[in-house]
């Protein structure tokens, strides 16, 4: 699939997408990364090696580290196990979660707590009081960094939506433990700061060399809508769902009620427009994007381990 993918790139616009704000909150997360216990790197579950920045190795150097891959709703379970063989492999604590139900954040709240378990050791070692175990949340825009902060703090304290480039900015956040007494009126007794969390914009690098990658971005609206002609990323979309075994040309076929070319999906969302949109390619090719970003092709990885 790749080599395809790497052919289909070669004549499109390259993608390019580098805000004004991440230069800015680049240098401050390297100076921040400084002061944290353990990184907490998130990912998207259908496409985790194109999720990650070139340079996070460097910034984290060795720093504790655990590597979330989020939306572990949209791959099989099949997947999940060959991706979490292959970070064991590499020493890597893998976590799977949904950010959007929940799922995986006491796990990632226990563990990221173990990890750094012997801040608080060395502490008392030196007479000094216990302090929360500070972790980083870091990792590509709209992967699900605040949405899985949110469910962390059982609230919203920082804004999530389903678009690139909505946290804008560094933000520490609190996970408090909560003291109850047991007297009949139950009242609060007593609040520690437990886990404390920053969370940080989406950080891509300022040229993205790999296009096969950034169209995986694109497809999987990891990358800002601006940086793409969404028609191609729809008609390379086609392309690789047709040559996928879980998917096929039958699934497109009898979701669209369209003939398929596998070699060209351009033609495909030419015919979907004629059929639904009175000829407008954009809308067609948004319906195809937006479908897959749904889950309405099923379990769908666009990666696997290599």
């Amino acid at each position: 699939m790749d080599a395809d993918l790497y052919y289909w790139t070669r004549a499109l616009r390259p993608v390019q997408w580098y805000p004004g704000h991440i230069a800015k909150t680049e240098k401050e997360l390297k100076e921040q990364l400084k002061l944290i216990d353990v990184v907490i790197e998130v990912r998207d579950a259908r496409i985790p090696l194109s999720t990650t920045h070139p340079q996070m190795d460097l910034w984290l150097g060795n720093r504790k580290r655990i590597l979330v891959l989020n939306r572990e709703d949209m791959i099989s379970t099949a997947d999940r196990n060959a991706w979490a063989m292959h970070f064991s492999r590499q020493g890597t604590k893998v976590v799977f979660s949904n950010g959007q139900l929940g799922m995986g954040t006491m796990k990632l709240s226990r563990l990221a707590k173990s990890l750094a378990a012997g801040v608080n050791v060395k502490r008392r070692a030196k007479g000094l009081l216990p302090r929360p175990v500070r972790a980083g949340i870091v990792g590509y825009p709209n992967v699900g960094k605040s949405s899985l902060i949110n469910r962390l703090l059982k609230r919203r304290m920082c804004p999530a939506a389903p678009r690139p480039g909505v946290t804008r900015e560094l933000k520490y956040v609190f996970f408090w433990f909560l003291f109850l007494n047991c007297d009949i009126d139950v009242k609060l007794t007593r609040k520690r700061e437990d886990l404390e969390l920053l969370d940080s914009p989406g950080i891509l690098p300022m040229r993205i060399s790999d296009q096969a990658a950034a169209i995986k971005l694109a497809i999987c609206d990891d990358i800002g809508e601006r940086s793409y002609d969404v028609a191609d990323v729809a008609a390379i979309l086609v392309q690789m769902l047709a040559k996928l075994p879980t998917v096929g040309m039958k699934a497109l076929q009898n979701r669209y009620k369209i003939d398929v070319d596998g070699q060209c999906g351009k033609m495909f969302i030419e015919k979907l427009a004629l059929r639904l949109f009175n000829g407008d390619v954009h809308q067609a090719a948004f319906r195809v994007l937006s479908d897959f970003r749904k889950g309405k092709f099923g379990w769908v990885a666009l990666e696997r381990p290599r």
